[in-house]
């Protein structure tokens, strides 16, 4: 199997290039943005036409949440304008391959109807990240309709573990008690935006199993990739203490609370489970663990 990845030099990126690896996958790697600019038709095509895939993942995107109100625009024309060319070039030059596009739960916004969340609930994205998520997978629809591309959507909700950078929640908080603990701190000061706000974490270790197997088994459509069960900051801090066996104090910056933050978000990967038989393996507790360790 020849597989094409974007954004293999991510967080998910090696995992998944280490999975398909271990799976016997010929992988080809797209070049990071300084080598080739996915941004340019041209160079798309180009990098699929050599690449031949069987199957392409298309991890590539500005992915942080907070960082996209910094610029909206600049995030808008990333994260669209690069899958528009990645599925034109899979049209012009593969157009037998699967595609997985990956998208975020970000794209449901607050729930319009009761959790979980469902691929059929409505999309209310509350910020530039989750809009131009909603968007790619608008254009995914336009080439699986226009021209029989077999695209899976795929909304991961959040995931976590050992190499994520510490800008995201669980990375974040996992730093600062290892720097806490570097330091002889008893207990550990531990920063946190908005403690409360609740969200559905998986590892990044069943978020690319689940990508695997939605390229053998998945058909087109959209499919969430979750655990089912939501925990807050709160809740993740006093876990992280519990695992170093340390006292924590915790502590609320207000100017990490972002605006329009949804208050619970939480999903069904039921059917996920139908099409695949996927369901997470790692529990919170060594996600946490194995991130801990990874900054220690």
């Amino acid at each position: 199997m020849r597989v094409f990845i974007t954004g293999a030099s991510g967080f998910a990126g090696p995992y998944l290039v280490a999975a398909c690896e271990a799976a016997g996958d010929t992988v080809i790697p797209a070049p990071p943005s300084s080598a080739a600019d996915l941004t340019d038709p041209e160079v798309a095509r180009r990098l699929v036409a050599e690449a031949r895939p069987d199957v392409v993942y298309h991890l590539a995107a500005r992915a942080h949440v907070g960082q996209s109100w910094a610029d909206p625009l600049g995030t808008f024309k990333a994260n669209i304008g690069i899958a528009a060319n990645v599925f034109e070039a899979v049209h012009a030059e593969a157009p037998s391959a699967v595609v997985i596009a990956v998208g975020s739960s970000e794209e449901y916004g607050p729930p319009a109807e009761a959790l979980p969340m469902l691929e059929e609930h409505p999309l209310r994205p509350q910020n530039p990240y989750a809009a131009s998520k909603a968007s790619v997978g608008v254009v995914a629809r336009f080439f699986a309709d226009a021209y029989g591309l077999r695209i899976v959507h795929a909304r991961p909700f959040n995931h976590s573990g050992p190499g994520q950078e510490p800008i995201y929640a669980i990375a974040a908080f996992a730093e600062q008690v290892a720097r806490g603990l570097a330091a002889g701190e008893n207990p550990i000061r531990v920063v946190t935006g908005s403690p409360d706000t609740r969200r559905d974490y998986t590892d990044v270790r069943d978020i690319v199993r689940a990508y695997r197997l939605l390229a053998a088994h998945g058909e087109p459509g959209v499919y969430n990739i979750c655990s089912g069960v939501s925990y807050s900051a709160r809740e993740l801090v006093a876990k992280l203490g519990e695992i170093a066996g340390v006292p924590v104090d915790h502590q609320i910056d207000q100017s990490k609370v972002r605006a329009n933050e949804v208050a619970d978000v939480r999903g069904s990967a039921a059917r996920l489970h139908a099409a695949t038989g996927w369901a997470p393996e790692i529990p919170l507790e060594q996600t946490l663990r194995d991130t801990l360790t990874a900054f220690s």
